[in-house]
């Protein structure tokens, strides 16, 4: 097999799991925590054992979804935290892109945050519980490493950045989740507060010489 047929095969194949993750989602958006591999292999016209031979297990499933979203959500927070405007304003602009996409799609976030609440118990179901962490992790390194790009945050810098990051998204996470069940109040005065909550220290710190600021 020369190059040329390696690489068309190469797209091919990425194609096809694209439109499975596709699939998926749409199931997800449907029935949540309670998607089953049974119910994403009908919705995408194929049988469960071709579903298993794209992405290995259950697990590895969900791990592409959980990829796919998280890369789409921190996307859309890079976009708000280099947004033209105040120190202020943009952290208050990531705190709303965050809680606006939970809100916007609640089923996928208790898919992949929360699958105790409908998923199955027998082996169709998803065992997510013990994946969601990651997702946490992946989300508080990357804004450490914002904060580390852009604050002077002084001596042990690193470590710093490190324990803002992960408490920011740890925060974020807890306050979205409890909001989301509960909707004690708007989004708007959610953010607010949370912001009110961070502000003084994120007023405080200087940007980092030689970085791009914020």
């Amino acid at each position: 097999m020369d190059t040329t047929q390696r690489t068309e095969q190469q797209r091919s194949a990425d194609r096809r799991r694209r439109e499975l993750l596709e699939a998926a989602d749409r199931v997800v958006l449907r029935d949540g925590p309670g998607a089953s591999m049974n119910a994403i292999a009908a919705e995408a016209g194929i049988t469960k054992p071709i579903l298993y031979r794209h992405f290995g297990d259950k697990g590895g499933l969900y791990a592409a979804l959980a990829k796919r979203h998280t890369d789409a959500l921190l996307e859309s927070l890079r976009a708000a935290l280099d947004a033209p405007a105040e120190r202020r304003e943009r952290v208050e602009a990531t705190l709303d892109t965050y809680l606006a996409a939970i809100e916007a799609r609640p089923q996928v976030y208790r898919f992949l945050m929360h699958p105790a609440e409908g998923g199955s118990q027998n082996d169709q179901g998803f065992d997510t519980g013990r994946h969601s962490i990651p997702v946490l992790r992946r989300m508080g390194e990357e804004l450490a490493v914002f904060i580390e790009e852009r604050l002077d945050l002084g001596p042990g810098s690193h470590q710093l950045a490190r324990v803002w990051g992960h408490g920011i998204v740890g925060m974020m996470h807890a306050a979205g989740d409890w909001w989301l069940g509960e909707r004690p109040c708007t989004r708007a005065e959610l953010v607010r507060s949370l912001a009110d909550l961070l502000w003084g220290r994120l007023a405080a710190a200087g940007d980092r010489v030689g970085g791009p600021g914020f």
